[in-house]
């Protein structure tokens, strides 16, 4: 078994696609678009390679890749939070504890020549990356806003040294007449107390100019969550170009108060049956199946991918209107679930709302850390 660094273009998409034939027949994982995928991981395309330094390797035994793992120190992060931190990324392994030790030790050393002192775990370039290993509701379908893991991992990588640092936790709500109800009363109420209006879009062409709110909105209203630091316009217009055109404009809701618009909330008929489909390609038939997916047809459930309020109008149950109008469109569209993506375990006040909901907490996904001697 022997450790190799990727370097060529065949090594990346090696690397990419591992996971596939891992995860062969396992009918709760999603498959990325490979593209994408190899779009994320090349200084070419990713301007977080702007700040952030990362390096990528496989195991490879007889010839057959066994597992992967990749290292990234983002020093905007550190410099943001004054860490000093590392972290590892889209790590993937047969179950065999030699080579996930190889792996993670690989990892280490890099991130130690570095001039790290530990490293958190799994972790992406930004929040918008890869987050979390799943630890909890392996027989649940994954959203594409989430990740898919097998269940040894949790003790591979604890094997390695690693321990808690914090979860995220997954709710599936479902959407009833009553919720539907207590939704309508609760919007009425701070539209009267606050004259607080939703914006409604028809078209991408409609929703695409206010992207940059969307993140600015986000970056103000994410900035104190862990693991987090501000996007820059680079960053902005790389992901405004990634997921403007795989949203439904109608799902997108935004709120606005003495013409400011000072909240909003995404959400996407599920895709994740779609994106099984579609195998990790857009052609020859992956498009056909991710825009009937969009269009809401053939599902019963919404992702809900992205929620942000300004700090300032916390109080004004904004966020209360904003989910009344999205529940709306979701009848529209015959669904009657939701799944939410990851929240932290500590955000008492967000699981509290989804708490309101005929709902069972059914994932669980968990940030790792380990200090280096």
């Amino acid at each position: 078994m022997e450790i190799i660094e990727l370097v060529s273009k065949k090594d990346y998409r090696d690397f990419v696609k591992f996971p596939f034939s891992l995860y062969n027949g396992n009918p709760h994982w999603v498959p990325p678009m490979i593209n994408d995928e190899l779009k994320m991981l090349s200084k070419k395309t990713n301007p977080a390679f702007d700040f952030c330094d990362a390096k990528f390797w496989v195991a490879s035994q007889d010839g057959k890749i066994v597992g992967r793992i990749g290292a990234i120190v983002n020093n905007l992060y550190n410099a943001f939070r004054n860490e000093n931190m590392g972290r590892f990324t889209r790590f993937e392994c047969i179950n065999d504890q030699a080579i996930a030790s190889r792996l993670f030790l690989t990892a280490e050393e890099w991130l130690k020549d570095q001039g790290m002192s530990g490293a958190y775990g799994p972790l992406g370039f930004s929040n918008l990356d890869l987050q979390g290993m799943l630890i909890e509701g392996f027989d649940h379908l994954a959203s594409i806003a989430s990740v898919y893991h097998l269940p040894y991992y949790q003790s591979l990588v604890e094997a390695c040294g690693y321990e808690k640092e914090i979860d995220w936790v997954e709710f599936r709500l479902t959407v009833t007449e009553a919720a539907q109800e207590k939704a309508k009363r609760g919007a009425e109420l701070v539209k009267k107390r606050y004259g607080i209006e939703v914006m409604h879009f028809d078209t991408t062409k409609e929703l695409t100019p206010f992207a940059p709110k969307l993140f600015e909105i986000l970056n103000d209203s994410f900035d104190v969550l862990p693991f987090v630091a501000p996007m820059d316009e680079k960053m902005i217009r790389f992901y405004s170009e990634k997921y403007m055109p795989v949203l439904n404009p109608r799902f997108v809701k935004m709120a606005r108060m003495n013409g400011e618009i000072i909240a909003f909330m995404v959400g996407l008929p599920s895709m994740s049956a779609a994106m099984q489909k579609a195998g990790g390609r857009i052609l020859p038939f992956g498009l056909f199946h991710l825009l009937k997916a969009k269009k809401g047809k053939g599902g019963d459930t919404m992702d809900q991918m992205l929620t942000g309020i300004k700090k300032e109008f916390h109080s004004t149950g904004a966020v209360v209107l904003l989910q009344a109008e999205l529940q709306a469109e979701m009848m529209a569209h015959n669904l009657k679930y939701i799944e939410t993506t990851g929240i932290f375990e500590t955000n008492s006040r967000a699981i509290s709302n989804w708490k309101n909901f005929e709902h069972i907490q059914h994932k669980r996904r968990r940030c790792f850390k380990k200090m280096f001697v």
